[in-house]
C-alpha cells in the first residue's frame, strides 16, 4: 500500500491504515487508487512477481531504463523489458549470487557469483569468467569509462576494463567487507561504508583513499548520490544525512527515522527513497531541509533487498525476499531525456551506432580525479617556469661574427690573407656556440638526439668490404 500523507496525518504501523488528528480530514491512497486514476500505459507500469523460492532479489535498471535484470541469491537470474513485460532471459546459475549489473547496453550483464564474476548476454548465454575478481559482493560500472568495479569481502577494491579485457588496479583498503558501494556520476569516484563510521572516497590513481569522511557513530548502512553527483546521502544509527559532495566539512541536513534505513535511492528529481525493514517511505526536499513529512509510504510484506528509482519513469523499483514490485511515485522521473545520452526508445540500428559513439569517446581511467575541472585547468607556477627556463636556452641559429684582424707586416695583410683568417675565426666561434647551445637542449630534453652508428672493428677481415653495409653497422 502506498499512502500520500498530508502535514497532520500519522502513520500507524499496528494498524496499517492512517490516523488522522482531531478536525482534520485524512485519505488513503493505494497503488490501486493510483492505477485506476492514470491511463492504461501508466497503470500497466505497476506490478507484482512473486519469486518466493529463489530470494532475496538483487536488481538494476539500464541507463535509459528500458530493461530490468533480477538476481536471486539462491541463483535465479532474470532478464525483461519491464515495460513490455517481455522476458529476455531466465536462467538458474546454480549458485548464490550477491550482486548484478548491467554493462554500457542491455546486450551483456554482469553477476557477482559466489566464487567468481560472470558475464552474460541478453539470451542467457555465459560470454566470460572473470578469475580476477573473487568472492565479490558489490558490483559498479562506469559507463564513460568501461570500468567494472567490484568490492569484495576481504577488502580488495579492483577496478576491469571492458573493453580490453585487462584489470586497471586493485586496492587492498584495509577496511573489511566492501557490501555498502556506490558511484558518484559527477566524477566516477568510488565510495564505500565502513562499519567504522566512515565513507571513504577511492580512485585507481592512488593507493590510499582521496577522500574520508566521518559520518555516523555506527556502522554505515546505506551511501547514494543523486543524478548530478551534488549530494550525498548516508544512513546509520536511525539517522539519514545530506552531504554536499564539494565540501564534505559539515552535513547540510540531518533526518532522525523510526528504524534503521538499509537502503536509498536517489530520483532524478531528487525524492529520496528510505527502506526500513518492509517499509519504504519517499521524501521530497531533502536537500534543503523541506522533507518534514514522508510523500508517500509502501509497506510491501517482506523485507527490501534493493531498490532504485527507474530513469526517465514516475516508477520506483523495489526487490524483496519474495520478488519485485514496481510502484508508481509521481514525480520522480525526468519527462525530458536526450536522446544521444539515453534513449528509452532507441532502435537496433540506434543502439549500435551509441555504442561505437561511446567507445570511441570513451575516457581513459586516470583521468578519474576527485574534481575533475583541475584537469582542464593550467598550472600557473610551473608553466612560467617553463617559459623562463625555454626562453634562457641558446638558440641553434649561429650568431653574426664581426672580426677585424690585426695589421702584420711582409706581406701578411694582403686581402686574401686576411679574409683566410676572418673566416677561420669566425668558423671556430660559431662551433663553440652551436656545441654550447646542443649540449644545452640536450640537457632540458628538448630536440631529437641523433644515433651514431659505429663500425664494427672486431675482427676485421680483407674480405669485409663484400659483405653488406648493414651487417657492419651496430
Amino acid at each position: 500500500m502506498v499512502v500520500i500523507i498530508s502535514s497532520n496525518v500519522l502513520f500507524s504501523e499496528s494498524s496499517g491504515y492512517l490516523e488522522a488528528e482531531e478536525g482534520t480530514v485524512t485519505s488513503h491512497i493505494t497503488q490501486k487508487d493510483i492505477k485506476d486514476a492514470v491511463d492504461i500505459t501508466s497503470a500497466a507500469k505497476t506490478f507484482d512477481l512473486n519469486l518466493r523460492h529463489f530470494g532475496p532479489y538483487k536488481m538494476q535498471f539500464t541507463k535509459n531504463g528500458r530493461h530490468l535484470v533480477l538476481g536471486g541469491r539462491k541463483g535465479h537470474l532474470a532478464a525483461m523489458d519491464w515495460i513490455t513485460k517481455k522476458l529476455l532471459c531466465e536462467i538458474n546459475v546454480m549458485e548464490s549470487i550477491h550482486d548484478v549489473c548491467w554493462l554500457h547496453t542491455e546486450q551483456m550483464m554482469v553477476a557477482a557469483q559466489k566464487k567468481w564474476v560472470y558475464i552474460y548476454d541478453n539470451n542467457g548465454i555465459e560470454l566470460h569468467c572473470i578469475k580476477k575478481l573473487n568472492r565479490v559482493l558489490k558490483l559498479e560500472f562506469l559507463p564513460y569509462h568501461f570500468l567494472l568495479c567490484a568490492g569484495d569481502d576481504t577488502g580488495f577494491l579492483s577496478w576491469l576494463d571492458v573493453t580490453l579485457g585487462k584489470e586497471v588496479i586493485q586496492i587492498f583498503t584495509h577496511k573489511g567487507r566492501l557490501e555498502i558501494m556506490c558511484q558518484n556520476p559527477y566524477n566516477a569516484v568510488l565510495c564505500c561504508g565502513h562499519p567504522n563510521g566512515t565513507v571513504t572516497m577511492w580512485t585507481p590513481n592512488s593507493q590510499e583513499p582521496v577522500a574520508s569522511v566521518f559520518c555516523h557513530h555506527r556502522p554505515i548502512r546505506a551511501v547514494e548520490f543523486d543524478p548530478s553527483g551534488r549530494y550525498m546521502a548516508t544512513s546509520g544509527d536511525r539517522r539519514v544525512k545530506i552531504w554536499d559532495a564539494r565540501n564534505l566539512g559539515q552535513h547540510l541536513q540531518c533526518y532522525s527515522t523510526r528504524s534503521v534505513v538499509s537502503h536509498l535511492s536517489f530520483s532524478q528529481r531528487r525524492l529520496l527513497a528510505m527502506s526500513m525493514d518492509n517499509v519504504v517511505e519517499v521524501y521530497q526536499n531533502v536537500t534543503t531541509g523541506g522533507a518534514s513529512e514522508a510523500y508517500m509510504r509502501h509497506n510491501s510484506g517482506s523485507t527490501i533487498t534493493d531498490m532504485q528509482f527507474c530513469p526517465y519513469e514516475d516508477i520506483l523499483g523495489i526487490s524483496t525476499y519474495h520478488g519485485y514490485s514496481s510502484l508508481i511515485i509521481p514525480g520522480a522521473g525526468e519527462p525530458n531525456f536526450d536522446a544521444l545520452e539515453a534513449n528509452p526508445y532507441e532502435s537496433v540500428s540506434g543502439r549500435r551506432e551509441a555504442e561505437v559513439k561511446s567507445l570511441l569517446s570513451k575516457v581513459p581511467a586516470d583521468l578519474i580525479t576527485l574534481d575533475p575541472l583541475s584537469i582542464g585547468q593550467v598550472d600557473l607556477p610551473r608553466l612560467q617556469e617553463k617559459l623562463d627556463a625555454k626562453n634562457a636556452l641558446l638558440y641553434v641559429r649561429k650568431p653574426k661574427i664581426d672580426f677585424t684582424p690585426r695589421y702584420r707586416m711582409k706581406g701578411k695583410s694582403n686581402s686574401a690573407q686576411k679574409f683566410k683568417r676572418k673566416q677561420k675565426m669566425k668558423e671556430s666561434q660559431q662551433r663553440d656556440y652551436l656545441k654550447a647551445a646542443v649540449l644545452q637542449r640536450e640537457n632540458f630534453g628538448i630536440g631529437k638526439t641523433k644515433k651514431i652508428k659505429k663500425i664494427v672493428s672486431e675482427s676485421a677481415e680483407i674480405l669485409d668490404r663484400f659483405k653488406p653495409k648493414e651487417k657492419m653497422l651496430h
